[in-house]
């Protein structure tokens, strides 16, 4: 499928590498040459130097034969206007990162409509959701939602003393019962879809599906379970800084954002009334200790520099602040922060990676079954998808056990109108469902690719 990406900073590399390696016919489209020149010698891929808003840029990148053309340059306005020529040249489907949060409210839904918009996506405001997620379980690492909330795949890294350590999952299930499933098992480089025979161990990252109510009724049983960070110190005010605390706020928390751009300051006290701004060098030890860093219940760092982040969040956890997550950009730093101690991290990038490979998987096939979300897990070596089952879908009916379905793939959770299913070998699959399912080692782009030919 081919498709066409404007914009090549850190965002627009990401999702580059992730439709390669997917297998999909990429073009970039960049306007400094230096970056379009590196883009080609990674990727191997066709690129063009010029602006995504440039009719003759967009016909030598072959606009009016793409699927599917994403605009995520720094600027919202290029990127609508982009989407908007390269509707008109005949792109079938756009996305654009909008992410300004004047564009973010009501006016978005109209900009879409005018544009010609397929999608509208803003990192910041997803980041943001993510971050608030794992406040409200401090307890898990990351926590992605599925089926409107209605279930969770949750992270989890097992202590080295944990009650689950030399616990098979079928004894698991005996001792702690609930309505959860351990769907997937990182243990160092290696990741299982792992069978009821499998012996967890202390040092185990695993990643649960269940429900909210059901999670937290899970981590209760083992110990972990940890409140809801109620007071919270944001580091940088970014954007996802501003939608965090609008999110935060809303819910009754009491939020502090240190800053050290005093306009930045003015801004976004005016626009967060209800948030204490203080402006200062975050990176200074004795200001934190100033504003109370000890006694907050989180501490999330979110300015413009991973090293800082991590940096700052490492000196957070030594206070013993019960919550620490940097936001980290880069993978190879990720991997460096996870081995300081930093458990929890987030990442923009990857998270705008996930929503486009959903998006692409969805327009590529529909064979009885759709793409509805898909996120990378475990450092990106697992994938939990949902998919919306479409009548005309071959297995039915079928007993989860009379499957013959490929090694590594699971089927994590079923939801039946309101109904949520955990599901075991006795259930089946109906039409209208939506499933979740885990894999490593495949690339699924519908429900039938579960199954062993």
């Amino acid at each position: 499928m081919r498709i066409i990406i404007a914009g090549c900073g850190k965002i627009g590399t990401t999702i580059i590498d992730s439709l390669v390696k997917e297998g999909h016919d990429v073009v970039a489209i960049d306007d400094n040459n230096d970056i379009v020149t590196e883009i080609s010698n990674i990727f191997d891929i066709m690129c063009v130097c010029g602006s995504g808003a440039d009719h003759e840029t967009l016909s030598e990148a072959g606009v009016e034969k793409a699927e599917m053309f994403v605009a995520v340059t720094g600027s919202d306005e290029l990127n609508m206007l982009s989407c908007f020529i390269a509707k008109k040249m005949g792109a079938k489907q756009t996305v654009a990162r909008i992410r300004n949060p004047e564009y973010n409210g009501g006016a978005l839904e109209f900009l879409r409509h005018e544009l010609g918009l397929s999608s509208a996506i803003n990192p910041e405001k997803l980041c943001a959701q993510e971050l608030y997620n794992i406040l409200r379980l401090p307890a898990a690492a990351k926590i992605e939602t599925f089926s409107n909330h209605r279930f969770e795949m949750i992270e989890l890294n097992l202590k080295p003393d944990s009650k689950l350590d030399g616990l098979s999952l079928i004894d698991m299930r005996k001792k702690y019962q609930g309505q959860y499933l351990v769907s997937v098992v990182q243990r160092g480089d290696e990741v299982f879809i792992p069978d009821g025979n499998f012996v967890l161990c202390g040092g185990d990252k695993i990643g649960v599906m269940a429900t909210a109510q059901e999670a937290q009724k899970l981590f209760k049983m083992l110990g972990i379970l940890q409140k809801q960070a109620r007071s919270v110190v944001i580091l940088g005010a970014s954007k996802t800084a501003f939608y965090l605390a609008k999110r935060l706020l809303a819910g009754g928390h009491n939020v502090k954002i240190i800053e050290r751009d005093r306009k930045r300051c003015e801004e976004v006290s005016n626009a967060l009334p209800g948030a204490v701004v203080i402006c200062g060098d975050g990176a200074q030890q004795e200001l934190l200790l100033e504003e109370g860093i000890t006694q907050c219940d989180a501490f999330v760092s979110l300015t413009g520099m991973d090293e800082q982040n991590i940096l700052i969040s490492i000196f957070a956890s030594s206070q013993d602040v019960p919550k620490v997550i940097p936001k980290v950009s880069r993978n190879e730093l990720m991997f460096m922060a996870k081995k300081l101690g930093l458990e929890c991290t987030v990442s923009p990038r990857q998270i705008i990676s996930d929503v486009i490979s959903t998006y692409a998987r969805a327009l590529r096939n529909s064979l009885g079954s759709n793409v509805e979300t898909l996120y990378k897990l475990m450092d990106g070596q697992a994938e939990a998808l949902e998919f919306k089952v479409q009548s005309d879908f071959k297995y039915v009916k079928i007993p989860l056990k009379d499957m013959s379905l490929k090694n590594n793939v699971l089927v994590a959770g079923i939801l039946r109108g309101k109904k949520v299913i955990i599901p075991s070998g006795n259930d089946v699959i109906e039409a209208g469902d939506r499933v979740v399912v885990m894999t490593s080692g495949y690339i699924l782009h519908d429900l039938s690719d579960i199954i062993e030919a």
